[in-house]
């Protein structure tokens, strides 16, 4: 073949995507297949214990996934992240994962990899995902254990990620920059790019309970960082930095950029993804927990909540002044963690304004 007929252009800036936009068509979706977990972090706001016999009933059943899939390729999804809690649990993962790839979906899987056995190298090998992403809590099994309240975990952990490194399948990591390993980040950001080269996500904003649970909502609240030092952290790393640096145009508007709107969705959420909880709840985003916000997927299909829910969600308008004044049109919004999800975990409404994240906001953009 002669040189030129080939081009190779990365996954997100394939054109395809601006030529069907008009078009509504689901690209991708998370299915969440369990909220338990081994682990037990007090800074996570989903997980529930590995032997929870309540939410075990709830999940969905292999043959539930494989309508959710049917119904999802069928609209025109080529993408699928398999998440929790910790999907390992599952003990039909892999017929959950085997089902995807064999519909044609790329499939991506979150783990903490500490489930990580010969026999999902062997799955994973002969039929390769898009890629596994692992969380990394600590370097040190001291740091590691505190934040996920396990004994034994670390080293579990270190067995199953150089178990999926030396694989040779794709592996992103990423960890959650909190109260428990802010001492351990510059090491933990080291370890992480040290074992994947290409990409390595850190992330500091931590979601409260979607299940309300106040003890746990504090435990969440006391291991967050200050704004301060989410702007310490990100201006001591930087790749991030500059990143934010490269895109500090487009966050920080000059002037209202958005006049006279009061959407409460400005997101990209619900226009071509979508979240399904593990109990069958279909919502813009795994943020999104507001009862005028989910769609009951065992009273429904996915069709009907993608044509015509969706749209309805989209369309919420705020009546609400001070999150009118304060919030929509803010120059510095998009340095924000707000979103209507978010702001119902933390006040109970999807409009109103939550003075940490604004907060939040203004320290980032100190950095500018």
């Amino acid at each position: 073949m002669k040189k030129g007929y080939q081009s190779s252009v990365p996954l997100d800036q394939f054109s395809l995507w601006e030529k069907t936009k008009a078009k509504r068509i689901p690209f991708s979706f998370e299915l969440e297949i369990t909220a338990r977990c081994n682990n037990n972090c007090q800074h996570c706001c989903i997980n529930l214990t590995a032997g929870d016999i309540k939410a075990r009933k709830q999940e969905h059943s292999l043959e539930e996934i494989k309508e959710i899939t049917d119904q999802a390729v069928a609209m025109g999804a080529i993408w699928c992240l398999i998440t929790g809690g910790e999907p390992l649990l599952r003990e039909d993962f892999s017929s959950v994962y085997l089902y995807m790839k064999r519909k044609g979906l790329l499939v991506s899987v979150f783990t903490n990899a500490t489930l990580i056995k010969e026999e999902h190298i062997r799955l994973f090998q002969k039929y390769p995902p898009r890629d596994i992403e692992v969380t990394v809590y600590g370097v040190t099994r001291e740091t590691y254990e505190r934040v996920t309240r396990r004994a034994g975990s670390h080293t579990a952990f270190m067995k199953g990620l150089d178990l999926l490194l030396d694989s040779g399948v794709k592996v992103r990591l990423k960890a959650m920059a909190i109260r428990s390993n802010l001492h351990e980040m510059p090491e933990i950001a080291r370890f992480c790019r040290e074992k994947t080269k290409d990409y390595f996500r850190l992330d500091p904003f931590l979601h409260l309970r979607y299940d309300g649970d106040q003890k746990r909502n504090q435990e969440i609240r006391a291991e967050r960082l200050s704004p301060e030092e989410i702007a310490a952290l990100e201006a001591s790393d930087p790749e991030r930095l500059n990143a934010l640096r490269d895109s500090c145009g487009r966050l920080i508007a000059s002037d209202s950029s958005i006049p006279d709107c009061n959407y409460l969705f400005h997101c990209g959420a619900g226009n071509d993804n979508f979240n399904i909880s593990y109990n069958g709840l279909l919502r813009l985003c795994s943020s999104l927990w507001h009862p005028d916000c989910v769609y009951d997927l065992k009273r429904g299909n996915l069709k009907e909540a993608w044509q015509s829910f969706i749209p309805q969600v989209r369309g919420m308008r705020s009546k609400t002044r001070e999150f009118l004044e304060k919030c929509l049109g803010c120059p510095i919004e998009n340095l924000c963690m707000w979103c209507p999800g978010r702001a119902h975990l933390e006040t109970g409404a999807m409009d109103a304004p939550v003075d940490y994240f604004c907060r939040v906001a203004h320290a980032r953009a100190e950095l500018f």
